[in-house]
């Protein structure tokens, strides 16, 4: 349950706020942002996720200034570490208003791959989706405060 001014919560976005959601895949894409193309690829994610019933690993995504790192809900281990500087979009998708997806850049490959999630509620991909968005503001605040001395 998020309170009404999380928005203006700075505190626990440095810490990293934590999601738990569903890992539904991944897809690679040409463009590193646009609705259009965010929408086909988690619709490529969806239809392929639908189409091999297996169960879903379940995640804990963390959100923070230093990028989103997933984690495995069931045995804690790491999974992924995105820095923020690699991520180029991030969307709730309108017909799919569960789906939070965010692309980036693979930093082995450096291909565009735009990863699916599903999460309980709608309104909890929007607040993954939005604190994505303060984050990005976050990194650039601390990255010009940085810089501003030079």
């Amino acid at each position: 349950e998020l309170p009404e001014s999380w928005a203006d919560m700075q505190e626990p976005l440095l810490e990293g706020m934590c999601f738990t959601l569903k890992y539904l895949g991944m897809t690679l894409v040409e463009k590193p942002k646009g609705e259009d193309m965010a929408a086909a690829a988690i619709r490529r994610i969806v239809a392929t996720a639908r189409v091999g019933a297996r169960k879903f690993q379940k995640v804990i995504l963390t959100v923070s200034p230093r990028g989103i790192s997933l984690q495995d809900a069931d045995t804690k281990e790491m999974v992924k570490n995105i820095s923020i500087y690699r991520i180029s979009y991030c969307t709730t998708d309108k017909l799919q208003n569960k789906v939070f997806a965010y692309v980036a850049q693979s930093q082995e490959s450096g291909a565009l791959e735009c990863h699916a999630f599903l999460s309980p509620k709608k309104k909890i991909a929007q607040a993954v989706t939005l604190t994505v968005a303060q984050a990005f503001q976050m990194a650039l605040d601390l990255w010009e405060a940085t810089h501003a001395g030079r």
